[in-house]
């Protein structure tokens, strides 16, 4: 695999021409599912695998579970600060920097609750939410990009997918 291969296992994130009831069906679909497959596919890992990184110079398996739940909380937020304030500007994180921080060694146990319960609020939003709401947005200051939440919500159920490849790419190699 190529480097590029190696970084984006299913090709970078592409912004959807258009969103239907479909698409938002199996993107909230996906997000829900998420954390079920995520706890399967590392269940059964020791240190030494949670420790290997996914690619040359990138992430540990666990550094990645960790990021996941930085994110995944985050965007959490963005969804709830564009449901409840007028033309939010969301705060951006570094997440290399977060990824070196002591709490990125815990065991992922942690992590994998936050992620459950990440998701099982990110769902009850989802299915409630109008059509009117899903074309709520907030502004991220680092692109000076209008975020839509469904076109957040295709990029975390994409987010998801993208870093469980890392995953299970990096465990084929054991």
């Amino acid at each position: 695999m190529t480097d590029e291969q190696l970084k984006y296992p299913i090709g970078k994130f592409t912004v959807p021409i258009s969103y239907t009831n479909d698409d938002i069906y199996q993107w909230v679909n996906e997000i829900k599912a998420f954390p079920g497959q995520l706890r399967q596919t590392i269940v059964n890992l020791n240190d030494k695998q949670l420790d290997t990184p996914y690619r040359p110079g990138g992430w540990t398996i666990r550094q990645v579970v960790h990021h996941v739940a930085d994110s995944h909380m985050n965007s959490l937020l963005r969804f709830k600060w564009a449901l409840t304030e007028e033309n939010t500007t969301i705060k951006p994180y570094n997440e290399d920097n977060w990824a070196l921080l002591p709490d990125y060694r815990l065991p992922v146990e942690s992590s994998l609750k936050i992620i459950e319960g990440v998701h099982l609020h990110m769902v009850a939003l989802f299915e409630s939410f109008t059509e009117k709401e899903w074309d709520l947005s907030f502004m991220h200051p680092q692109t000076g990009a209008s975020v839509s939440l469904k076109r957040n919500l295709a990029l975390y159920a994409w987010h998801g997918k993208h870093h469980l490849a890392h995953i299970t790419n990096t465990i084929k190699t054991f």
